[in-house]
């Protein structure tokens, strides 16, 4: 699980990557795999314009009553009788997978100078992937392919893959390029799986996520917080969900609901998105 910490937004950079990045080693690019075929957008799940909804990372837990959207780990079932997206670490290992990365693709994880793999500075239990090369791509893919389609077969209706983000922690190894060559791929499987795809933050991409990679939807971690749900909803519509945490509000909640730019679908959760069982569990609605 990981939880955005704030940044600014960052300068868009150079056009997407169409074709492999060249080995160090200087062996010829890879091959583009050919395209699989379209989706039809039709069938797709969209958001709905209006719900509230409930984002249970931390654990699943029984919907509270009005909540019409959930969102839970790949891991998890599905709430039963609302829609439900899973959630999938689509650039980071997961805790306590590092190891088995390693050992059956280590070409897709990021390493550092010394050949140790590269830890996300804030989740230190998260190892960054590699999307630099087609074949780096097609095993993140290969690897992350099972939990697509179990969240399909669950009955879960759409995919958050998260930490899309994660090239901006790479000390300038990766570029926001490389991140979309890999969330184009992502987003295909998902779509052959029959779900919606939905970008996780990182709305310095502008509109190539949507353009370019293919996401239906958008789900960020405290656009109000970091002033930017205007530039969410300049892209997506209606189609952004929303995060807000309780140690790091911009104002009371009730002001930040009030604001004309909050989305529709906005909640508040305390950071760790702990079970109602826990005291520390928060949840709130506009």
């Amino acid at each position: 699980m990981t939880s955005r910490i704030g940044f600014g937004m960052l300068a868009a950079s150079t056009a997407l990557l169409l074709t492999a990045c060249t080995a160090s080693s200087g062996a010829a690019p890879l091959e583009q795999t050919a395209p699989g075929p379209a989706p039809d957008p039709a069938a797709l799940f969209t958001l709905p314009v209006e719900g509230r909804i409930d984002y249970q990372l931390g654990g699943a837990s029984d919907p509270a009553p009005g909540v019409t959207l959930v969102v839970r780990d790949a891991t998890e079932q599905p709430a039963a009788g609302i829609p439900n997206i899973c959630y999938i670490n689509g650039f980071q290992t997961q805790p306590g997978e590092l190891e088995s990365w390693l050992a059956e693709a280590p070409e897709a994880v990021l390493l550092d100078a010394a050949g140790d793999p590269v830890i996300d500075p804030n989740w230190p239990d998260e190892a960054l992937l590699d999307p630099r090369t087609l074949e780096a791509r097609d095993a993140i893919v290969e690897r992350l392919g099972p939990l697509i389609d179990g969240c399909a077969e669950a009955g879960f209706v759409g995919v958050e893959f998260d930490n899309l983000d994660s090239y901006s922690r790479s000390n300038d190894v990766l570029s926001i390029d490389d991140a979309l060559a890999l969330a184009t791929l992502l987003v295909d499987r998902a779509h052959e799986a029959g779900l919606a795809a939905g970008q996780k933050n990182a709305l310095e991409l502008g509109e190539r996520g949507r353009d370019e990679a293919g996401f239906d939807f958008v789900v960020l971690e405290e656009c109000d917080r970091w002033k930017e749900c205007g530039l969410a909803i300049e892209v997506y519509g209606d189609q952004v969900m929303n995060i807000e945490y309780t140690d790091d509000l911009r104002g009371t909640w009730a002001e930040v609901c009030a604001r004309d730019e909050i989305p529709a679908l906005s909640v508040l959760r305390d950071r760790m998105l702990a079970r109602p069982s826990s005291p520390d569990h928060v949840l709130a609605h506009c």
